[in-house]
C-alpha cells in the first residue's frame, strides 16, 4: 500500500458535513493522531462562543492562525479544521504545505438534518434563527469558491465508514 507518509490529512468543510467522525475514522484507519481545531482552541482558551462573546472574531480568527501553523508542522496527522479556518488564506497556506486537503460537502437539507440530529454537539446558533435553511444556504454560497479550491468528497446518502474508506482510497491512488 503505498500512502504518503510525509503528509498530513485535513479535513474542510461546513459544519455538519462530518469532519470530525470521518477523520477520527481515517486517523484509527491509519494509525495516525487526530486533532479537531475547534477542540484544541476549546481545550486551551475556553468556548469558542465565549471566545467569540469576550474577544470578538478577530481574536478567534488569530487562535485558529495559530493551530493551523501549529498543526501544519506536524506529520501523520488528521486534522479537523473549523468550518472557515481554511477560506483564511494563511491557515490554507500552511496546512497545505504539509498536508493533502479533502473538503466534505453536503446539501443544505443533510446539514440540517444532521446538525438536528447532534443533540450532544456544540450548540449552533444557526439552527435558532427564524430561517435556518437560508441561513446554511446563504453560508454555502458565500464559501463555495473557498471551499471549491479543495478536493471535494460529497457526503450526502454515505456512511462516515465509506467516506473514510474513499479518502484513504485517494492518498492510496
Amino acid at each position: 500500500m503505498a500512502r504518503s507518509l510525509d503528509l498530513n490529512v485535513v479535513l474542510t468543510g461546513f459544519m455538519g458535513t462530518g469532519k470530525t467522525t470521518v477523520g477520527r475514522l481515517v486517523a484509527h484507519e491509519l494509525d495516525w493522531t487526530f486533532i479537531d481545531t475547534d477542540d484544541v482552541i476549546v481545550a486551551r482558551h475556553g468556548p469558542i462562543n465565549a471566545i467569540f462573546a469576550e474577544q470578538g472574531e478577530r481574536a478567534f480568527r488569530a487562535l485558529e492562525r495559530e493551530v493551523a501553523a501549529e498543526a501544519a508542522r506536524s506529520r501523520q496527522h488528521v486534522i479537523a479544521t473549523g468550518g472557515r479556518m481554511l477560506l483564511d488564506s494563511a491557515n490554507a497556506d500552511a496546512l497545505t504545505a504539509t498536508g493533502r486537503v479533502f473538503c466534505l460537502a453536503a446539501s443544505v437539507d443533510e446539514i440540517l438534518r444532521r446538525l438536528r440530529a447532534d443533540v450532544d454537539g456544540p450548540v449552533r446558533p444557526l439552527l435558532a434563527g427564524d430561517d435556518p435553511a437560508a441561513a446554511v444556504a446563504r453560508l454555502l454560497d458565500e464559501r463555495a469558491a473557498g471551499y471549491g479550491q479543495f478536493e471535494q468528497v460529497h457526503t450526502a446518502g454515505r456512511s462516515p465508514q465509506d467516506i473514510a474508506a474513499d479518502i484513504i482510497k485517494r492518498l492510496e491512488a
